[in-house]
């Protein structure tokens, strides 16, 4: 992938969509091959990487800003820059005057906000999604993929984002992997978003990209 691209991946529950991002993480180890990062086998400890994860994250005993600058504590930034970039972030995912309240006191949208932010703040080279808005109502889930085009949009972040739900791929996505059903995991096929941003469900291109992608997840189930 190129970088300060979206790219989505796509496939049927349980073709290894978390577990390939696990890997590349680190977060489980490889059983055979590697995972290169320009060259280098992925590595958090070389490699500035950040992790949205299906679940909220969030720690209770931090307020939203305290959670947000986490990230930036762990990888040792400056304190005047730390609050800059707070600062930036939190007004940019409109968290700024929710800053001093906890992860109890915010909604569920607002605390995946607050996920998101937390992992843009460390201004990683790659920016690791799985499935973060699968938790939410549909109403909540579209207001977070609008905001987290325009977050990416503005910081040029490259983001590997998977999901199950191929319209939030489309919309999301310079490029939509489509994973096989079958383990191991192996690239079916790659289906480039020739869509300007922002990008409309009803536009007849969207509609026809929607239905061959769902046609081909249909054959691998």
């Amino acid at each position: 992938m190129g970088e300060g691209e979206f790219l989505a991946i796509v496939g049927p529950t349980g073709c290894g969509k978390t577990t390939f991002l696990n890997a590349l993480s680190k977060l489980v180890p490889s059983t055979r091959g590697d995972i290169l990062i320009n060259g280098e086998e992925a590595d958090p400890k070389k490699h500035n990487l950040a992790f949205v994860f299906q679940e909220p994250s969030s720690m209770p005993w931090r307020t939203a800003r305290e959670n947000v600058s986490y990230g930036m504590e762990v990888k040792k930034v400056p304190a005047p820059e730390r609050e800059v970039r707070l600062r930036q972030i939190l007004s940019l995912v409109g968290l700024a005057d929710s800053a001093n309240l906890y992860p109890n006191q915010i909604s569920a949208s607002m605390e995946q906000r607050l996920a998101v932010a937390r992992a843009f703040a460390t201004r990683p080279d790659l920016l690791l999604m799985d499935e973060p808005f699968g938790q939410l109502d549909a109403q909540p889930r579209y207001f977070m993929e609008k905001e987290t085009v325009r977050i990416w949009e503005t910081e040029k972040r490259t983001v590997l984002f998977v999901t199950n739900n191929i319209d939030e791929a489309i919309y999301l996505g310079d490029r939509i992997v489509m994973l096989e059903g079958k383990l191991p995991g192996r690239m079916k096929s790659v289906y480039p978003v020739h869509l300007p941003r922002p990008r409309e469900h009803t536009d007849l291109i969207f509609l026809e990209l929607r239905q061959t992608i769902t046609d081909e997840t249909k054959l691998l189930l």
